[in-house]
């Protein structure tokens, strides 16, 4: 049985197809990555904003006792002994020292949920990247493979462009220049 004559750009479309697949198993590995640090930094992210409304109910129902606190002290007006007077003053200050610890806590509380957001929206454009050099790295092998199958030079220079795309999309999901 006499052997057929490979041709050499078959040699070329097998080092291809590898490349591109060993580019679509690292796109898959770094976009996965990628999304459980986006996932993560969303529930971190909505963590602090519960957080930070329980600080504003906190600070809420301290408003409500300093606002009903001086709504008394004015209606009971020069009824009040300066010792009741005092303490009335003093119950108020510390409704406000607190109001205003709250406020200030809630302050961070932004930040920190505003930075998580920020690590989340990033990790996103990551694996989106990383996304979308798979579909094409996928598109590309399976092109690579029918030429192989087909001995058709043509489908296989399709999809080396095809893949040439999936690669510089593979490299955008690094550097995010596009």
């Amino acid at each position: 049985m006499a052997e057929e004559k490979k041709e050499p750009w078959l040699n070329y479309l097998a080092l291809s197809t590898i490349i591109l697949a060993v580019c679509a198993t690292m796109a898959t590995f770094k976009g996965g990555g990628f999304s459980t640090r986006s996932v993560l930094s969303q529930t971190q992210a909505s963590d602090q904003w519960a957080f930070f409304q329980s600080k504003s109910i906190k600070g809420y129902l301290y408003e409500m006792q300093k606002d009903q606190l001086e709504m008394q002290a004015k209606t009971q007006g020069g009824t009040l002994s300066p010792e009741l007077a005092a303490t009335y003053q003093q119950k108020i200050s510390g409704y406000s020292a607190k109001i205003a610890k709250y406020e200030a806590e809630k302050n961070k509380i932004t930040l920190d949920a505003k930075k998580l957001e920020a690590v989340r929206d990033d990790a996103q454009r990551h694996s989106q990247a990383f996304g979308v050099a798979v579909i094409f790295l996928q598109i590309a092998i399976l092109l690579s493979s029918i030429a192989a199958l087909l001995k058709k030079k043509y489908v296989w220079v399709i999809g080396v462009v095809i893949g040439a795309y999936g690669v510089l999309q593979f490299v955008n999901g690094f550097f995010l220049f596009m």
